[in-house]
């Protein structure tokens, strides 16, 4: 895990493994970031030497050089910034925690980096080191560590961050624990499908709740047959591996709202009898990344002391073909007393979600937020960068959306036509699983939305496309499981703890 400092050392002076600094576009004119002052005048005009390599500060760009005299520091790794901002103005906080984690990432096997990038404000020092943080990632628990190995990056300095400043401190302190919490959302989503299944997801909830004070409640499967929770049933029915609904729930004394989390858990999805082609499979264990970002959020809501209740949904199962799995054409009763036509067992997240937001709404919490890899509509629609943001409320959505962009997450707003709906109409149950193909991702939040109690407040994010990375890694994105929706989720609550919504 690795180690977050603020330091009130001079770049010249702290030793470390590699001092990182920031290079910004100026029309033409490559110009060297504030925070980086002694190292341009060690090097006697540092942005003169960077444009003789060729280096051109655009974002995501990382040029090494060996250090001069009069630094500590033996290695010099210029990010760029992108374009330099007006006078008076600061850079974008989604701009300095991208280059922190390009650095974090090309520094990868050193024991200490100096980050030496523009802090005007500690919302400056809590974007680098998230981004840092994120960026120092790697999922190595399954690869053998020879002494040729690489690990992460082990430390990182902050150099201009205040550490006896409580807002410093308090931002730094963030920074970390949100960053741990997505890189566990991203352990999760990486771990393999034999290791991670149902009750061994469930296990690790309990084991992080008796951590950080949660209470933690897990449904088997005889007790989803005794509640009468036909969707998650219907789903997990073909798989070895039983499925749970787990509730795992934080509590403030002071809390005067509730928010409620509900977090898709496929630990495996084959499509089941209407089994995935291959070429769509082979990533499937991301699936349940919405449990995932759920439980994540919710421990960083203990972590962080939040003055709102935060419970957490989720509704685990693997979805495989066997003589016991649902068929097309079978009826499900969900947890309701709906009944469900299903048409196509690969569109099983909505079932298992139907019944864990009908659970979640019993409570009668303030909001629910269902977080799910659900469509490949969404991603068709958005790109793999983006997740849709649906809602009951369109304020509520609206909320969400600003939240997004304010941590840095890539979101859009989606509407729920009302005509799309009756597309689901069945002859033989209440509904079906399944509607017009045109507009799925829609079709998928209408569906979810017969399930939300009345009056309550609902949105419904789809990261079907950001959840897994599959290319390059990019900025502090590694390839694999992202984390996406964690940041979101963890300033919602924030919001909702300070009486914002």
């Amino acid at each position: 895990m690795t180690a977050l400092t603020l330091s009130t050392a001079g770049a010249a002076t702290l030793r470390a493994d590699a001092l990182v600094v920031g290079v910004a576009k100026s029309g033409k004119t490559l110009v060297v970031a504030p925070g980086a002052e002694a190292v341009d005048k060690a090097f006697d005009g540092l942005a003169a030497v960077l444009e003789t390599l060729g280096a051109s500060g655009a974002e995501g760009e990382a040029t090494k050089l060996p250090a001069p005299a009069g630094l500590k520091a033996p290695v010099v790794l210029a990010v760029g910034l992108g374009a330099a901002p007006e006078d008076g103005e600061s850079y974008d906080a989604e701009v300095l925690r991208r280059a922190a984690g390009v650095a974090a990432r090309t520094l990868n096997g050193s024991k200490k980096a100096a980050f030496a990038l523009p802090i005007a404000a500690a919302e400056d020092a809590a974007a680098i080191a998230e981004g840092a943080l994120l960026g120092a990632y790697a999922y190595t628990a399954y690869q053998e560590t020879g002494k040729d190995a690489k690990k992460p990056l082990a430390e990182v300095a902050l150099l201009g961050a205040k550490p006896r400043d409580k807002a410093y401190k308090a931002a730094a302190e963030r920074a970390q624990a949100v960053a741990e919490e997505i890189n566990r959302a991203r352990d999760l989503v990486n771990q393999p499908p034999n290791d991670l299944y149902p009750a061994t997801f469930a296990a690790a909830v309990q084991t992080a709740g008796k951590e950080h004070g949660l209470k933690v409640q897990v449904l088997d499967e005889k007790a989803l047959t005794k509640g009468g929770f036909g969707g998650i049933l219907g789903v997990g029915n073909g798989s070895v591996n039983p499925p749970r609904l787990v509730r795992v729930a934080y509590t403030h004394p002071k809390a005067e709202k509730t928010l409620a989390l509900v977090g898709k858990g496929i630990t495996y999805d084959s499509g089941g009898i209407s089994l995935k082609p291959a070429g769509h499979n082979e990533t499937m264990k991301c699936d349940m990344a919405g449990a995932a970002a759920v439980f994540s959020s919710v421990v960083a809501a203990a972590r962080l002391g939040l003055e709102v209740n935060v419970t957490g949904w989720l509704a685990l199962a693997e979805n495989m073909p066997s003589g016991s799995a649902t068929r097309p054409g079978d009826v499900l009763r969900m947890y309701s007393g709906k009944t469900v036509e299903v048409l196509n067992t690969d569109a099983e997240g909505r079932l298992v979600l139907a019944d864990a937001l009908t659970k979640a709404s019993e409570e009668h919490p303030d909001a629910i937020v269902d977080v799910a890899t659900l469509t490949g509509a969404m991603v068709l629609a958005l790109g793999d960068r983006t997740f849709g943001i649906m809602a009951n409320d369109d304020d509520f959505r609206t909320a969400i959306h600003e939240i997004a962009e304010e941590v840095g997450e890539q979101s859009w707003p989606m509407p729920l036509p009302a005509d799309l709906r009756k597309t689901m109409d069945s002859p033989t149950a209440d509904m079906a699983n399944m509607g017009v193909r045109m507009g799925g991702g829609l079709v998928a939040g209408l569906f979810l939305q017969e399930f939300v109690g009345e009056g309550i407040a609902w949105a419904h994010l789809d990261i079907a496309g950001p959840a897994f990375h599959e290319g390059a890694p990019y900025g502090y994105t590694p390839k694999g499981g992202t984390g996406s929706s964690v940041r979101t989720l963890v300033k919602l609550a924030e919001r909702t703890a300070a009486g914002e919504l």
